[in-house]
């Protein structure tokens, strides 16, 4: 219950809402790339081995010339790995 300034009774009400900032990922506005100060950052995702999906995998440099990218391979961390087409196939 809520007292109001004349002390009367009123019904419940909702507290407050907090306005919280959202998580930049959410909105869709990507980190600059500080390698070239031109291109932003924007994740790439993959599926595991068993089909489970990993978000943000990968981060690269929209600015083609840059070509900066971070990867997680395995639970470490690959900097600047070059880049090939997926087209291109790869032994194993």
């Amino acid at each position: 219950m809520v007292r109001s300034q004349d002390g009367r009774t009123e019904g419940w009400r909702w507290p407050a809402v907090v306005r919280q900032e959202r998580n930049p990922v959410e909105q869709n506005t990507w980190p600059i790339c500080k390698a070239c100060d031109s291109g932003e950052l924007v994740p790439l995702s993959d599926f595991g081995g068993q089909g489970a999906a990993i978000h943000y995998k990968a981060w690269v440099c929209t600015n083609p010339q840059c070509g900066f990218n971070l990867k997680i391979r395995n639970g470490e961390v690959h900097i600047n790995e070059p880049i090939v087409s997926g087209a291109t196939p790869r032994n194993r």
